[in-house]
């Protein structure tokens, strides 16, 4: 389909291009012929003034070489524009798969997430079918054995809100403009750590500074939410996340380190792509998400002109680290 398009807009481009180099070809020509009998004239003129002058053989030279003259011209002109005709074509060519490549990347990343979506949506929906086929079926169940197949499907429906939200919010992330507001990064992540960290001993925040930046605070919560949320989720439930926030070189920046079973160097260039799971390293843990959260908090981060980065070392410690915007920094207590 783009190689269609991408012929046609260079057949677009060069039509164009062609049809500019025609103008300027009849333009110069005319201008260029004017000039040459210009001169011939001028050159009849003053030989009228020799002796021996013979008006019809002049005239007839002077017709001779006009034509000649135009002859070189036009021969001149139809070599120009085969050199223009194909050197244009591949520099329309050119041009065309430059200006087509962003947005068929675009249209493979919109198939593969609508395929991927597709697929964990399907996922959890026949497991719930599968479920209450069987429980159906079964006419012996008794009321334990049901509310196990109800407790279940509300398991699965969770999970289908959960996924929603995740789309809703990167589709929203797509589109829409986010309203700023000054921002105290150690605030939200104080805030955050009370949310996910009910028992107030794994998650740790060092702060020598109250950084603030230009954001939303609604999206940069989420983003520390998911940074945070992923640390504890990949880690021993008897280990620490320790949360760092300090500034410097114009940034506010915030790290998030956990002590698990790490990121496999392969796989960690992707961790950030939708629907993208390090299975491979983390597979022995049991609640695994949708592969949405880190490529929520990515578009997060570019949104609000930041950076965030991700290093690991297998088997040991998992850091991300996010440097956004920085408007000034107070001191901190803590």
């Amino acid at each position: 389909m783009f190689q269609s398009a991408t012929l046609k807009l260079t057949g677009w481009y060069l039509l164009i291009l062609m049809v500019i180099s025609f103008v300027f070809s009849i333009a110069i020509y005319e201008s260029t012929f004017s000039e040459v009998n210009f001169r011939l004239e001028r050159l009849q003129s003053s030989l009228r003034l020799e002796p021996g002058f013979m008006p019809d053989r002049n005239n007839s030279l002077t017709a001779a070489e006009a034509s000649d003259a135009s002859a070189h011209i036009v021969t001149e002109l139809i070599y120009a524009n085969l050199v223009i005709l194909i050197c244009g074509g591949f520099l329309s060519y050119y041009l065309a798969r430059r200006t087509l490549h962003p947005i068929e990347e675009a249209h493979e990343a919109q198939a593969r997430f609508t395929s991927d979506a597709s697929h964990e949506l399907r996922t959890p929906l026949a497991a719930m079918r599968s479920e209450i086929e069987v429980a159906l079926r079964d006419k012996t169940s008794t009321k334990e054995e049901l509310e196990a197949v109800l407790k279940s499907n509300i398991e699965e429906v969770d999970k289908l809100t959960s996924l929603s939200e995740m789309l809703l919010n990167l589709s929203r992330l797509d589109h829409d403009k986010l309203e700023r507001t000054a921002v105290d990064i150690f605030d939200l992540s104080k805030r955050v750590a009370e949310i996910y960290d009910k028992s107030n001993h794994r998650v740790v925040i060092k702060a020598a500074k109250h950084p603030l930046v230009d954001g939303n605070e609604a999206a940069i919560h989420e983003l520390i939410s998911v940074l945070v949320d992923n640390a504890l989720k990949y880690s021993p439930s008897d280990s620490r996340v320790f949360i760092t926030i300090s500034s410097g070189n114009r940034q506010a920046k915030f790290s998030v380190k956990n002590y698990g079973s790490g990121i496999e160097p392969e796989a960690l260039p992707h961790i950030f792509d939708r629907f993208y799971r390090a299975d491979n390293s983390r597979a022995k843990h049991i609640n695994k998400g949708y592969g949405l959260g880190l490529a929520l908090a990515k578009k997060i981060v570019e949104l609000h002109n930041g950076e965030l980065t991700a290093t690991s070392t297998p088997g040991k410690t998992t850091v991300f680290s996010v440097g956004l915007p920085l408007i000034q920094s107070r001191p901190s207590k803590i």
